[in-house]
């Protein structure tokens, strides 16, 4: 059974820093096509940050020079270091992975964890 488990949400500041991780299980683990996408309420889930099926990264506007995503395959888990929070950070973090590692056309995430809570405020 595939298993994606997010933690390291939780309340930041303005400015403040947190390290969310997620980690997986269950499935022939691939460094590849693995990302974060978090949902604020009434909003739709975008990702902010993934890896590609090429091993480049991915960011949106919003948080580049901000946030950096990263993996470490001997622990099968996904980070997501986000630096310098804004209050419009604030969001249900999910990552999702391909467990196939993509393909020529791309990734598609198949497998999602349960999310994080994100809360920036002062």
């Amino acid at each position: 059974e595939v298993q994606l488990l997010e933690s390291g949400g939780g309340s930041g500041q303005p400015g403040g820093a947190l390290r969310l991780s997620c980690t997986t299980s269950g499935y022939v683990y691939s460094m590849f096509c693995m990302g974060w996408f978090p949902q604020a309420p009434g909003k739709e889930r975008e990702a902010v940050a993934t890896i590609d099926t090429d091993f480049s990264r991915t960011y949106a506007d919003s948080v580049k020079g901000r946030f950096t995503i990263s993996e470490d395959s001997s622990k099968r888990t996904l980070y997501l270091q986000m630096n310098n929070l804004k209050p419009e950070d604030t969001a249900m973090y999910f990552c999702a992975v391909d467990t196939s590692g993509g393909s020529t056309y791309g990734c598609s995430h198949n497998y999602w964890g349960q999310g994080t809570q994100v809360t920036v405020s002062s």
